[in-house]
């Protein structure tokens, strides 16, 4: 019950004391203080992003200025206790009958008053600091993420925690691969001989290498395959797959020989017509005539 209605002893009882006006703050001690959060901007490599890295980020904080240590006063003087809110950095206001608490307008809420200002930090006590962070980016960070960094942030005061760093994260586009999801998609192209006969191709793989590829007999272009476990770490640990879409590529030049070879296949495969199906699904049979 001392608690509930004022007794100095902090918590409901400070509330209540300044509702009904009893006193204007008794020199109560600063709290200790949180330190800000900082934003910083990271722009990562494809292949950085897919398993993590760890980057220097060099910050600009708030901090005690460094020619008077925080206290505000010219080098050789000390701050005194502000007269106008006894220490406590907070005055009352009457309105209506009841007090509220607001910060103190002498001393701007230190609690302190200075009469010989710091010529550095014009008697704030505060100044700007510069200091570089050892940043994690996590495994399969995305483009456009925003990564919270605990404790990375600026220094708390009085012992308070320090804040956090929050770093928006661009990924650079990769000439080959493309995200998609937790997987990496890449197109490859294979030649026509190959789509039709089969054979073994050789696939580039994200983080450097290459994996050897089976394409079927017969594959038709735009087919996707499947690579296990090359594509994005995922947060369990594992990996995403690699998606190999085959594009079958048309020489721009072909040699005598290879014309007359072409030509020879097109006699013995005169009888296959691949759109015969899609004549017979529109209705109509083809012509040979153009509408």
């Amino acid at each position: 019950m001392e608690d509930l209605f004022g007794a100095d002893s902090g918590g409901f009882g400070d509330f209540l004391g300044g509702i009904f006006n009893r006193g204007r703050g008794g020199g109560r001690t600063a709290q200790p203080r949180r330190g800000q959060d900082l934003e910083s901007s990271l722009t990562l490599s494809f292949d950085d992003a897919l398993d993590g890295v760890t980057v220097p980020l060099r910050l600009s904080t708030d901090a005690p200025c460094t020619s008077c240590h925080g206290t505000g006063a010219r080098a050789g003087t000390v701050p005194r206790m502000c007269p106008t809110c006894g220490g406590s950095g907070q005055t009352s206001r009457n309105a209506g009958g009841f007090a509220f608490a607001e910060p103190c307008v002498t001393c701007r809420g230190r609690g302190l008053f200075v009469d010989d200002p710091c010529t550095s930090c014009h008697g704030s006590g505060r100044g700007l600091s510069s200091h570089t962070v050892q940043a994690r980016i996590p495994a399969g960070v995305k483009n456009g993420a925003k990564i919270r960094l605990k404790g990375k942030g600026g220094k708390g005061e009085r012992g308070g925690p320090n804040g956090d760093l929050l770093v928006d994260i661009t990924v650079s586009a990769h000439p080959v691969f493309e995200r998609k999801g937790d997987n990496i998609a890449v197109t490859v192209p294979v030649t026509f001989t190959e789509a039709a006969l089969g054979g073994e191709i050789s696939v580039p793989t994200p983080r450097g290498g290459s994996v050897k590829l089976k394409v079927p007999a017969g594959t038709a272009n735009g087919r996707t395959m499947r690579v296990r476990g090359k594509g994005i770490r995922r947060k369990d640990a594992t990996n995403g797959d690699l998606l190999v879409t085959l594009e079958v590529t048309v020489p721009q030049s072909l040699s005598s020989e290879a014309r007359e070879a072409l030509e020879a296949y097109a006699e013995q495969t005169a009888d296959q017509d691949p759109r015969k199906d899609l004549f017979a699904l529109a209705g109509e049979a083809p012509t040979g005539s153009e509408s």
